[in-house]
């Protein structure tokens, strides 16, 4: 890399709850020069409009105006520039609380507001135009919850353009925080799509906080310092080019693949991945190591974007309860077992002589017996003598749901021996909020910015259509003659996230030549076929040879995903893990790579 400027810039937080310290250690110990948030994951919107509902003066994210709040001198002493999607619901409101906060301190900041997200006043219009769900085609419920346009990056720019210290947004690209920044400081345009795609990638590796540092990592033995767990610091150039790297003296280890693990989080076919600013092509990115804890990343490709912008939208759909107790002793899975079903069944009873209607959805787990593997469960494993029992259900009314909850401690009399661990209590009765993505024209969404007594307008980029180059991508090795067969973690590590009801698994090979061994053995089918327990309907491979990976995508197999679902893993985070032990056929005398590079 050349000795031009360099633009750090840290991000503090991954999802609404992460850990305030993040912010102090970029802040005091990081040497950055914008601190960047990411709040919102794509049911918060709903939980924040029912607070504003309540609370008009509320429906932003709290931690945000308490850690900035907190942070406000030693931010202006550094001249550390702030971007923030944590206005949630109400961008307005935080900016409002956040300068009275300033003003207590002496501190004036110039603090801006993107708005426009919301388009829930456009619904019934939206609804007219024959628009459905963008994944499966299913029509507009009757009611939403919330309604918000993913924004670009912008708004972002623009704002700081006109000075300000703070940008405050809603909903936004988890990746715009810093691609605004960037856009901001090089003066890329909108044309510049090879760095738009270079920027929005560092905004991605980063939006997660420490997950990109070394935290959930397939090699976690390796990770040291998770007591001081180091947040991410990413030193890009004008040219696309960044460092991953943090603050000196954190926890955490960053490699190739720590970094890469973090890049196939969440995405599907990685030579389109949408943005509103550019489509973005991850094939031929490369990640080397550039001394320790810090890995160059390159080769990021980008198109024109679609000219559509992505609404994530909630609907109310009932209500749920779930409840956790613990069985030890002899034969604890089988009596678990026959508890929750008789539990659910005692309870079915009841409501329908109450005169409800019967449960719209079930489940029961046995935690400790491998319950979320299905078929592919350890027989030792279902010989624990210490499980935990979930019991789950879901009903258009709140008070069957209450009727059940009530039922799950007198088994502890009625039923089997050694039910205990009732911690938690009687469990409570949520509402049910359900996802629902569509697309609308990006030109039909006015983004604005407010800052100071100035507010303007800041157009959508232009979108057209682009196809992605041609990627030479890797063979499949055939194993002839004798073989053995080792578990995927000897040869790869992985990580898995969710969208929706879909989950996407990405597989990263320890050394670049064993990409061929495993594609051969990690065929869609085969993966489908081991994740059958999740009723996944269909599954997707796709190559990135930059990195020697590859990403699945599983559909429909997270029993509704986010809130929505009853099972203890609804957003899939333990699939990579689970995969980590499918039996990879590799040649005879054939020595596994080194863990932990």
């Amino acid at each position: 890399m050349s000795a031009e400027r360099i633009v750090r810039i840290g991000g503090a937080a991954g999802f609404w709850g992460d850990s305030p310290e993040g912010a102090r250690q970029l802040v005091t110990r990081g040497n950055i020069d914008y601190l960047v948030f990411d709040y919102l994951a794509e049911i918060t919107l709903a939980l924040l409009a029912r607070i504003r509902a309540r609370k008009p003066d509320l429906g932003y994210v709290p931690d945000f105006v308490e850690v900035v709040g907190g942070l406000l001198p030693e931010i202006t002493a550094r001249g550390i520039k702030v971007v923030s999607n944590g206005g949630g619901m109400n961008p307005q409101g935080a900016a409002v609380e956040l300068a009275r906060r300033s003003a207590a301190l002496g501190l004036s900041p110039k603090i801006a507001v993107v708005t426009g997200d919301d388009v829930l006043p456009q619904i019934e219009a939206i609804r007219a135009a024959g628009t459905t769900e963008m994944f499966t085609g299913a029509p507009m419920p009757e009611r939403f919850a919330s309604a918000n346009a993913y924004l670009g990056a912008g708004p972002i720019a623009a704002a700081l353009a006109k000075g300000a210290d703070i940008v405050i947004t809603g909903r936004c690209v988890d990746s715009a925080v810093t691609l605004g920044a960037l856009m901001h400081e090089f003066g890329w345009g909108a044309g510049d799509y090879d760095k738009l795609a270079a920027g929005s990638l560092a905004g991605h590796l980063i939006e997660c906080g420490a997950q990109v540092t070394g935290g959930i990592a397939t090699d976690w033995a390796e990770v040291p310092g998770w007591d001081d767990m180091g947040f991410p610091v990413v030193e890009c150039h004008a040219s696309g080019e960044f460092v991953v790297t943090k603050p000196d003296g954190t926890g955490g280890r960053i490699t190739p693949l720590t970094v890469a693990e973090q890049m196939l989080y969440e995405i599907g076919d990685p030579a389109a991945y949408l943005l509103p600013d550019v489509a973005c092509d991850f094939r031929t990115v490369t990640m080397v190591q550039d001394g320790p804890d810090r890995v160059r990343v390159a080769g990021a490709k980008g198109r024109p974007p679609s000219g559509m912008l992505k609404v994530s939208a909630t609907y109310p759909d009932g209500f749920r309860t779930i409840g956790t107790v613990t069985i030890g002793g002899r034969d604890a899975a089988a009596k678990a077992a026959r508890a929750g079903e008789a539990i659910l069944k005692r309870a079915s009873r009841l409501i329908a002589e109450a005169g409800h209607a019967d449960f719209t959805e079930t489940s029961v787990e046995v935690l400790g017996s491998e319950a979320t593997h299905g078929d592919n469960a350890r027989p030792e494993a279902r010989a624990s003598r210490e499980v935990v029992l979930k019991i789950a259900a879901q009903h258009a009314q709140e008070k069957p749901l209450a009727i059940l909850a009530g039922e799950i401690a007198p088994a502890a009399t009625a039923m089997a021996q050694g039910l205990t661990g009732f911690f938690a209590g009687r469990p409570g009765v949520q509402p049910v909020f359900r996802g629902y993505s569509f697309l609308v024209p990006a030109d039909s969404v006015t983004a604005r910015v407010a800052i100071g007594d100035e507010s303007f307008v800041v157009e959508a980029p232009k979108g057209g259509p682009s196809d992605p180059a041609p990627v030479e991508m890797a063979g499949v090795a055939t194993v002839r003659g004798e073989a053995a067969t080792l578990p995927l973690v000897a040869l790869a590590v992985g990580r898995s996230g969710d969208k929706g009801n879909s989950a996407n698994i990405g597989v990263i090979a320890r050394r670049a030549d064993d990409l061929r061994l495993i594609k051969a053995a990690l065929t869609p089918e085969a993966v489908k076929n081991y994740f059958r327990q999740t009723g996944v309907t269909r599954v997707e491979r796709f190559d990135l040879p930059g990195i020697a990976a590859l990403n699945f995508v599983l559909h429909d197999c997270l029993g509704g995903g986010g809130v929505a679902s009853l099972r203890i893993d609804p957003q899939g985070k333990a699939f990579a893990q689970m995969l980590m032990d499918f039996p990879v056929p590799v040649p005879a005398g054939y020595e596994p790579p080194a863990r932990g590079g």
